[in-house]
């Protein structure tokens, strides 16, 4: 064999070897990408949702909100309840926050006094409501998906959730491939 033709072969073992890294760098999770599972509706921990999904997306990070379970009801409306719901749905409709303004705290709600307390000092050092940071979200183009099985077990319809850009509806398969794409994944 000619030194030709050993070189056309190292070089072809060195392409399909440059090919094959190529194509695992191109599957490489996202570090500039971020996944919240929020799970949690309580007041306290959609505030530090919002605050790590807004910080993330202001340097620049892609920042999926993956809402579902107890967190669901956090994206209601505040307006009525559609018609057409079955007893246990109307009832899960009554006893659920109707929207982020009507969430309560984890600890020390105390019947509405430590929420209030904790919005006058919040106030006071100029740190946005959990309603407030939801704008700011929209704003900084933060994804929000809401998982449909949540919904349905929640007995919360697609017209009753909040006016959100590019809200949309999704399931467990949607998450796994957000994750899949990303080096960071949170749950709260």
């Amino acid at each position: 064999m000619s030194i030709q033709t050993e070189t056309r072969n190292e070089v072809g073992l060195l392409e399909a070897r440059v090919a094959a890294l190529e194509k695992r760098l191109a599957k490489r999770p996202d570090g500039d990408a971020i996944n919240l599972v929020v799970f949690s509706g309580e007041r306290d921990r959609l505030m530090a949702a919002f605050s790590i999904a807004n910080s993330a997306a202001a340097v620049g990070m892609t920042v999926n909100m993956f809402f579902t379970f107890w967190a669901t009801a956090a994206l209601r409306n505040g307006k009525p309840q559609s018609s057409g719901k079955t007893i246990l749905e109307r009832l899960f409709g009554w006893m659920l926050p109707n929207g982020i303004r009507s969430t309560r705290l984890s600890n020390l709600e105390m019947a509405g006094l430590g929420r209030r307390l904790l919005l006058r000092k919040m106030g006071a050092h100029g740190m946005a409501d959990v309603d407030e940071q939801l704008l700011m979200a929209a704003d900084l183009g933060v994804q929000i998906q809401v998982c449909d099985m949540s919904m349905q077990l929640m007995g919360v319809r697609f017209e009753e959730l909040i006016d959100y850009p590019g809200l949309k509806l999704c399931g467990g398969a949607s998450l796994a491939e957000l994750m899949s794409q990303s080096n960071t994944t949170l749950f709260i």
